[in-house]
């Protein structure tokens, strides 16, 4: 390797003085970890306004074997963008939005784009670039992609990987791979893209796209509805999708405990009802044409679940304010749990047909690994996807609860296994979670992720100790 002081002075004819952080407190935010549970170090934060720069900086790296940690806007939930020395690079420059096609409805955007400025400019062409997720507002699709991020429309429109037609990536050697085709039908070969969408940087850095935008909605039903059953869940999705099709958009589950968490612990939350249940969904129906039925057909569907009592209440939004405070509740639900106390979280798929039991087993074996403790299950119940997170007990601190994390976690995804399920739905492996995809998954499975790696990056300067 080059002594530090060279290699400072290559990387500053590749991007200049000013975009090359060396100054700890400058560092500081790019070592941020969503959920405080590893440490991460780097030498030195780049700036790069380019995929021609980058690309110098990945050949210059690789040359000299440093690591090289890409960062987004570092909101992920696994470790992913923890670095351990070497280089982190930030895409936050590169952040123009490239070009639309209407037409042809997509929209060819650099990696550092803000998520919620794409939705804003699909917006404004009359489009809907359909990811949504709680961190929209300081997530970069750069990092979306790399984790295949999910979000709240992975019913109707499936998740990031579902958005794409091409990528530009950096490769290990520092090559530009050209893969920026907005084409619907490529079948040439390997399908690179889709290797390199949720690989979490390890085989590359991603630097462009061409997203899929869609009719923007000029419909959209949103209810809240109460439950007396989780059991009940099952029957009322059943009975909406059968009813309403693709113009369901989002179907979300929400516990009670979350909802009182919530109102304990967030300034200018409302409970929708004056009576307690334990259970609530949250319920989108869209469509891309004026259509003044959809409520009244939707209203019709609920007065027959309220006769048979697969319902309890229901509330609909009458406006934007009303929209934006019932899917707030959905929204806030880590951020109120995480104040509650410990937290042990699990980002786990199962099945939309195994979804309530895996619920009901789980949060009996938990307890009778630690009685008193709170689980608090939420999340996309429509694609079977379940933020099954636990609350530490009100009689311990959650030091001891924390010192649980390895049992309780072999608890539930030992059950995620047993109902053919996942460990990761949306998450991602990172750091946080290499350990339990080795547990897990099968040895051919990792013998192939292992051999990928090390065909694409033999020296494993790109993102290394994540996923494998």
């Amino acid at each position: 390797m080059k002594s530090i002081t060279k290699f400072h002075n290559e990387i500053i004819k590749i991007v200049g003085p000013d975009f090359i952080l060396t100054n700890p407190n400058d560092i500081l935010p790019y070592l941020h970890e969503e959920r405080g549970l590893k440490k991460s170090n780097a030498d030195i934060v780049v700036r790069p306004e380019s995929s021609e720069e980058l690309a110098k900086l990945v050949k210059l790296c690789s040359n000299n074997k440093i690591p090289i940690v890409p960062v987004g806007g570092l909101t992920g939930l696994v470790g992913a963008t923890v670095a351990s020395g070497g280089i982190i690079v930030t895409t936050d420059r590169m952040n123009k939005i490239l070009n639309i096609d209407q037409l042809n409805k997509t929209m060819t955007v650099e990696a550092g784009c803000i998520l919620a400025d794409i939705q804003k400019e699909a917006i404004k062409h009359d489009c809907l670039f359909p990811l949504s997720l709680g961190a929209e507002g300081s997530c970069r699709i750069g990092g979306n992609l790399a984790t295949n991020a999910g979000g709240v429309g992975v019913l109707r429109y499936g998740n990031t990987r579902d958005l794409v037609l091409g990528l530009e990536v950096i490769m290990p050697n520092g090559d530009i791979w050209d893969g920026l085709k907005a084409l619907r039908k490529d079948n040439t070969g390997y399908d690179l893209k889709n290797l390199l969408i949720g690989s979490e940087g390890t085989l590359g850095i991603i630097t462009k796209a061409v997203l899929k935008l869609f009719p923007s909605p000029k419909t959209t039903v949103t209810v809240f509805i109460a439950l007396n059953e989780l059991t009940k869940v099952l029957e009322l999705f059943e009975g909406v999708l059968k009813r309403f099709g693709q113009n369901v958009s989002a179907f979300e589950l929400i516990s009670r405990i979350g909802l009182d968490m919530e109102l304990k612990h967030l300034n200018g939350m409302h409970d929708p009802f004056q009576q307690v249940y334990p259970y609530y969904t949250l319920i989108e129906l869209t469509t891309s044409f004026e259509d003044a039925d959809l409520r009244v057909a939707f209203e019709s569907l609920l007065e027959r679940f309220l006769e048979n009592q697969t319902i309890m209440d229901a509330v609909f939004a009458e406006n934007e304010r009303q929209h934006s405070s019932l899917w707030r509740i959905r929204e806030e639900l880590p951020a109120a749990q995480s104040r509650e106390g410990g937290s042990i979280k699990h980002d786990i798929s199962v099945p939309v047909s195994k979804t309530v039991d895996f619920i009901t087993e789980a949060s009996k074996r938990v307890k009778e690994l630690l009685p008193g403790i709170r689980p608090c299950p939420f999340g996309h119940i429509g694609d079977g996807n379940i933020h099954y997170n636990l609350t530490q007990p009100r009689d311990i601190s959650k030091n001891e609860f924390m010192s649980y994390s390895s049992d309780l976690n072999r608890v539930v995804h030992d059950l995620v296994t047993e109902m053919d399920g996942s460990i990761s739905a949306e998450h991602g492996i990172g750091l946080i979670k290499k350990s339990e995809l080795n547990h897990y998954a099968s040895p051919v499975k990792m013998k192939i992720m292992r051999s990928i790696k090390a065909a694409l990056d033999p020296d494993n300067i790109m993102n290394p100790g994540k996923i494998v």
